[in-house]
């Protein structure tokens, strides 16, 4: 069973498998599900309550495939800031830059790492030159552009 220390409430393999069947297809309505694992719809419905009152559950989002949506580019971005104590000035800059799609705080040669997605190189050019550098606090960024997404999944539970 997982365990939510902080308030003390968990989540057991009715949950799992509720969890299971809407991280393969968010749009799977109740009634489905609750016939898949032989219960009731209502029993379904209190438990997704409760996994969104756990915060296990933040919302469910729609994927939209970036390339076919004339968005070409992704890279990576290794984020040098001039202190730590820039950071979160940087980010409220950093989440009103669109393209920033990511944006993690990390330890080793980075302060921060970010995924952008850009149409193509010319528009990179002008986030990067025009946008970010410009976020106050940055000393540098390190670039890398990706060739091929070859994984992306959720954790499996």
């Amino acid at each position: 069973m997982l365990k939510k220390e902080s308030q003390n409430l968990e989540i057991d393999n009715l949950d799992i498998d509720i969890l299971k069947q809407l991280m393969q297809d968010a749009t799977k309505p109740y009634t489905e599900i609750a016939k898949d694992l032989i219960v009731s719809g209502g029993t379904i419905h209190v438990r997704m309550k409760k996994l969104q009152e756990m915060g296990i559950i933040k919302g469910s989002h729609l994927i939209i495939d970036a390339q076919k949506a004339g968005y070409d580019i992704c890279a990576f971005l290794g984020i040098y800031l001039e202190k730590g104590i820039q950071y979160k000035d940087a980010v409220a800059q950093l989440s009103k830059i669109k393209e920033v799609v990511e944006l993690h705080y990390t330890t080793g040669a980075y302060s921060m790492f970010a995924k952008i997605i850009c149409r193509d190189t010319n528009h990179l050019r002008h986030v990067l030159n025009e946008e970010i550098q410009a976020v106050e606090g940055i000393q540098r960024t390190e670039t890398l552009i990706s060739l091929e997404e070859s994984i992306r999944r959720q954790i499996e539970l």
